[in-house]
């Protein structure tokens, strides 16, 4: 493959655009912990190390995953799978963006260079998840959750325990909509013995779960509205978010998941992107 060609399916190998799945809320946490002036250079290496870490764990998701993407029908044309990309390639290519990570933390704060090999940890780590709990779900809320907060100690140098309740409503946000995803998978996991809610709990009932997780991250959204005294605009966002979320779970049922990859890539960057929107309008309007 030439050096385009060959970009262009790394590209697709680690869907760089859903990159927008964490970003706002990081980006929240920028805005709130600098009070709405980050400074460019802090918010360009939040920026790089937030692409870095997620190309990283994409990639070594795809390496580790190479051959159970080969057995099942819905993954098999993935790049590795399909020949498109060497597993040497793919692995050099998951070195190259943890050491960017690395170099982005670095650029920050010592604190993020410390907490940098932790996060990489659970970010690869949870490439291994569906072979272990079912659980696995909340290990990637998790790889996505702690966004927030470390975007937080990019500009402060230090935590504050009001941004967890964030952390934690990307959690259950992330969680919630990979049990959804989860139900495409729900035969081959059963058939080749992975771990899932789907696999374990049957999809009606792995709907209910999801359902739960969002119910929640909506009731940690709100607690988080008051700890940060949000005005008008941060109110609506929060709405917003909750509106999104059902017309999300109105479209796709146990019986029809013909549009669940809608919501799963369309509805989830909007509800995240409209958050950043409004919670942004509120910082700007209030100082």
């Amino acid at each position: 493959m030439g050096l385009f060609a060959k970009t262009r399916t790394t590209l697709e190998m680690i869907k760089w655009e859903h990159s927008i799945f964490a970003l706002p809320f990081a980006l929240t946490a920028v805005l709130l912990a600098s009070h709405g002036a980050p400074g460019w250079r802090t918010l360009g290496w939040i920026i790089v190390a937030m692409v870095t870490a997620r190309s990283c764990a994409m990639a070594f998701n795809r390496w580790a995953d190479a051959d159970l993407d080969a057995a099942n029908p819905r993954t098999s044309s993935r790049a590795i799978p399909a020949g498109l990309l060497s597993r040497e390639f793919v692995l050099g290519f998951t070195i190259l963006m943890g050491l960017g990570f690395v170099i982005a933390a670095f650029e920050l704060n010592r604190l993020t260079l410390y907490l940098s090999p932790f996060v990489l940890i659970v970010l690869l780590g949870y490439s291994y998840m569906k072979r272990l709990t079912r659980w696995s779900h909340l290990v990637l809320g998790l790889a996505l959750g702690i966004a927030p907060s470390a975007a937080w100690i990019a500009v402060r140098g230090s935590l504050d325990p009001r941004i967890l309740v964030l952390t934690f409503a990307v959690i259950l946000w992330v969680g919630g909509f990979d049990v959804l995803y989860a139900c495409q998978d729900f035969q081959h996991d059963r058939k080749v013995g992975l771990h899932s809610i789907p696999q374990s709990l049957g999809i009606p009932a792995a709907f209910l779960v999801a359902r739960g997780m969002h119910l929640a991250m909506l009731a940690l959204l709100i607690e988080f509205g008051y700890l940060f005294h949000f005005g008008i605009a941060g109110w609506l966002g929060i709405a917003a978010a909750g509106l999104l979320l059902a017309y999300e779970h109105a479209i796709v049922s146990p019986k029809d998941l013909r549009r669940l990859n809608a919501a799963f890539f369309t509805m989830n960057g909007v509800i995240a992107t409209v958050f950043l929107i409004f919670v942004a309008a509120d910082v700007w309007l209030r100082k």
